[in-house]
């Protein structure tokens, strides 16, 4: 297949204005061409330059935005750019008026306390980060004066990785208005010379073509895309542009050699990537997560990019399937070979792949490694063959062993690093930071599938990376006396349209060359590959000053470490982490990389109410939805919207209401104040027929103290009437009625129940899922207290998963949040508890006085729980809600 390699630059500039006051600019359609084209809201930008610089694979990118304000009163200006998430930004300044403001990169916790001293001032705005499907964003706003002009620079660089043959840098190109200086600049040098360079966007109609220029001849190429004012109006006399889309440059390098050894000022890189070699027969095991969660679309993608994998399966490849939801099922007994007559078997049996029970993640992966082990010992796959375990899941281990710590430990034992495991984690539900652990500790790696209409073509791109193995157990070996602080040097599996790059120091500084001994196992016998780097040879190749920057090999080195210490901290414990990120964080300072461990403090002017900003490097294992870039101002930075952890809508403590607003990256929550005894419906949704409704009790005594008696929910009545099924949790006891067939369990058991449409999985003393067809799933959650507490009773948490799978007609209190929910936050200021702001909340067009807080998530740590910030409604949940909350008062459990 062909193979490609990606390289990111996603670049989004947002002229989006506000006025420092409340007037508010009248527009005019203007039919004829003038500089009135230019000007949005009295601010021109009038020169974007993206200007980049490939030296050995190695981008150093420069972003420059130059603005002025041509209205007579102060206006703010924002910039706004989408960076590739394996990039680290190394530096931002921001010149207004010949004045030039700088963002400084320091320790991330030195970074939090200046913040914070700045925000007690009142001088800062909320965090400056997002993060995307394969950017993150990257946002500064500034007011600046009439007539006064403003340049952004944002520098940041990336080692690019070779995938799929080629290395592609992919420029966002979306300025929102004409510019009269647009320009996107390429150089490109690499030491082996250039094989091939493209360039294309989505948005270049006919008459933009011939703007792209791109030649290349030995080691430099070159790129530009310049249009003319008038080139980029959508027509003649249109004020709008064109510009908007993707701009995509593919280059390749020449492959007369394996292995390319540079030596640059006292650091080398060597790039092993060779080719014409015979693909390794390679055996894979998929492990497949069908629990209810997976229902609807995420199932049925799955199957789609299974027949298409099937496909593209090779002759002499070993496959086989595993399927766990509460039970694990298997396809074949044993791998099997993919002759005609399997794979066609194969496509019968995904075809009908459907979903059920809740998710044995641990039996999965265990049948899947005791499988190929077996493979190995009776000779089933050939000895000189690569094995590799692909597990796709949506969610998190609720059956079976379920404690992600120990299933790590026995992943591991089990492994024993002979086989690398990849981890999809599909959607958002998923626990992100386990899966990149037991990937990571196995040789393997984690990737998001984003639920999205490409989500099959995700899946299907990932198998592509690793299905043409050429090379196994790959050793690349130096001199010791000659280098030291080698980057990693030994690799599991060379895939086709690959590479593979060590980097390190050199201690000999009298070195004239440098040899490099590469061993691996090809697909008949062992092979060595000899590389050789001369010093006085690249010295003379690295003459075009114009197309290099600085101590490329030195930073590379510093990047590719980085990366690789951050990598391993994430399966690290203890002292080994601590001294992981002491090393990481030394070397992210020295280089000034913003990276997860250091923060970037952006200083501005202080007059025109102009806010300083804190930008973070963001991690997968916090992303939760779409990009969102959040500016609070505030007197706190006690609530900053960073990255929040997973949570669910849900109802617990006394009781407490969390909704979660994933297209916020936030939560709101409220009390509901009611007399203990009252019923109320929860979530009602009239076409899957499932109804919860939850009664209170009180507490055994109202504290001396408390004005308002506590209640919880002691009894949850769940039931979907279309099933004739009902089931009454209360902390004594379950009872599940099926038509007239009635079962009593207690908190005692472990029970492991399906039936037609429904999972009841009880672990014991802890809480129970159940998972109803292929609606929604849920979790409830048992608190016991002390039973001669004087004041606190036993009482239950409910916590709804899957919620977008019930019908948009569903209602309750909580399930009128299943469906998006829009607010905004304005005028914070200090509330009666300093740690707690209050602020303006406007939401189905009202005005409701909140306060940020956090409420307890108790799904994981039942004694402890998990603090969620949330912005706190009063009064039971008044102008949140539909209605008033004695209007979901209803007569009975059921």
């Amino acid at each position: 297949m062909a193979n490609h390699i990606l390289f990111f630059i996603i670049f989004i500039l947002l002229p989006a204005l506000g006025t420092s006051d409340s007037i508010l600019v009248q527009f005019r359609n203007i039919k004829k061409r003038n500089a009135d084209d230019v000007i949005i809201n009295g601010i021109e930008f009038y020169s974007i330059k993206i200007d980049c610089r490939v030296t050995s694979r190695f981008a150093h990118n420069v972003i420059t935005s130059r603005a002025v304000n041509r209205a007579n009163i102060s206006k703010e200006v924002i910039f706004d750019v989408d960076l590739p998430k394996t990039a680290f930004i190394t530096n931002f300044t921001m010149t207004i008026d010949g004045v030039t403001y700088p963002g400084n990169i320091k320790e991330k916790e030195v970074a939090k306390k200046q913040y914070e001293k700045a925000v007690s001032k009142g001088q800062t705005a909320g965090l400056v980060k997002a993060s995307g499907r394969k950017t993150e964003k990257f946002t500064v706003s500034v007011n600046i004066a009439a007539a006064s002009k403003v340049t952004f620079e944002l520098t940041y660089e990336e080692l690019l990785k070779r995938q799929f043959g080629k290395y592609e840098m992919f420029i966002k190109v979306k300025p929102k208005q004409l510019v009269k200086n647009f320009e996107v600049q390429v150089n490109i040098f690499e030491p082996q010379g250039i094989r091939e360079l493209e360039a294309e966007g989505t948005f270049i109609t006919n008459e933009l073509s011939d703007v792209i220029k791109k030649s290349f001849s030995g080691k430099k190429g070159h790129v530009s895309f310049k249009p003319t004012l008038n080139q980029q109006r959508t027509c003649a006399n249109c004020s709008t542009t064109l510009l908007d889309g993707d701009f995509t440059i593919k280059y390749d390098v020449e492959r007369g050699k394996p292995n390319d050894l540079q030596i640059v000022n006292g650091y080398f890189v060597h790039f092993f990537a060779p080719t014409d070699l015979q693909n390794l027969p390679k055996n894979v095991v998929f492990v497949i997560d069908i629990s209810g969660s997976m229902s609807g679309r995420e199932i049925e993608q799955t199957r789609e990019a299974l027949l298409k994998i099937l496909d593209d399966i090779k002759g002499d490849d070993y496959f086989n399937f595993i399927l766990f939801g509460s039970v694990v099922y298997t396809w074949k007994d044993t791998l099997v070979k993919a002759t005609a007559e399997n794979l066609e078997e194969a496509r019968k049996f995904v075809r009908a792949i459907h979903t059920e029970g809740a998710t044995n993640l641990h039996g999965g992966l265990m049948r899947g490694i005791e499988m190929l082990n077996t493979a190995y010992e009776k000779n089933i796959v050939p000895q000189r063959s690569t094995s590799i375990i692909i597990m796709l899941t949506d969610g998190q281990p609720n059956v079976g062993l379920s404690d992600p710590q120990q299933i790590q430990e026995s992943v591991k034992k089990a492994i024993q690093e002979k086989y690398p495991l990849y981890n999809l984690g599909f959607g958002y539900g998923v626990d992100y930071n386990f899966l990149e652990k037991l990937a990571l500790e196995n040789k393997g790696l984690a990737r998001r599938i984003y639920p999205d209409s490409d989500s099959a073509i995700q899946l299907q791109g990932f198998y592509d990376e690793v299905s043409n193995p050429m090379l196994s157990d790959v050793e690349l070996n130096y001199p010791e006396n000659s280098v030291s602080d080698l980057t990693n040097n030994n690799f599991k599996h060379f895939y086709d349209g690959s590479e593979i790059v060590v980097a390190g120091r050199i201690v000999d500084n009298d070195l004239n060359s440098l040899t490099a001994d590469v061993k691996a196992q090809g697909a008949d016998n062992d092979v060595t590959f000899i590389a050789q780097g001369d010093v006085k040879e690249i010295t003379e190749a690295l003459q075009e000053q114009e197309y290099i920057f600085g101590d490329y090999t030195e930073r590379l080195w510093a990047y590719l470490t980085i990366q690789q210490l951050l990598e391993k901290r994430i399966a690290a414990t203890g002292d080994e982490k601590e001294n992981l990120t002491a090393k990481a964080l030394e070397l992210s300072l020295k280089y000034k990389f913003v990276t997860p461990l250091t923060s970037m403090i952006v200083t501005k002017p202080e007059d025109y109410d102009n806010q300083a900003g804190l930008a973070d490097k963001p991690i997968e294992a916090e992303a939760r939805s779409a990009p969102v870039t959040h500016q609070v101002s505030s007197v706190s930075s006690s609530y900053r919207l960073s990255a929040p952890p997973t949570w669910y809508t849900s109802v617990d403590g006394d009781p407490h209401f969390i909704i979660s607003v994933p297209q916020k990256e936030d939560a709101l929550c409220f009390n509901i104040n009611e007399n203990p005894g009252a019923v109320l419906n929860l979530i009602k949704d009239p076409v899957t027929g499932i109804t919860v409704n939850g009664q209170l009790i009180g507490a055994r005594r109202t504290s001396n103290e408390a004005k308002i008696q506590n209640t919880y929910f002691g009894k949850l009545g769940i039931a979907n009437k279309h099933l004739d099924l009902k089931l009454t949790v209360t902390p004594e006891k379950i009872t599940l009625q099926n038509g007239n067939e009635k079962s009593v369990f207690n908190w005692l058991d472990s029970i492991n129940l399906q039936q037609e449409g429904l999972t009841l999985i009880i672990n014991k003393e802890k809480n129970l899922v159940l998972s109803l067809g292929g609606g929604a799933s849920f979790v409830v959650v048992l608190h016991q207290v002390w039973k001669k507490h004087p004041l606190h009773q036993d009482f239950l948490g409910l916590y709804v998963m899957d919620s977008h799978k019930l019908s948009e007609q569903t209602h309750g209190l909580l399930g009128q949040f299943f469906h998006p929910i829009d607010f905004n936050i304005v005028e914070i200021h200090p509330g009666s508890d300093p740690k707690k702001p209050d602020a303006t909340m406007i939401v189905k067009n009202n005005e409701l006085t909140v306060t940020r807080g956090w409420q307890k998530d108790y799904r994981k740590d039942t004694k402890h729980g998990l603090d969620i910030p949330c912005w706190f409604v009063h009064n039971s949940g008044a102008g949140l809600i539909d209605g008033v909350h004695t209007d979901y008062i209803v007569s009975s459990i059921f």
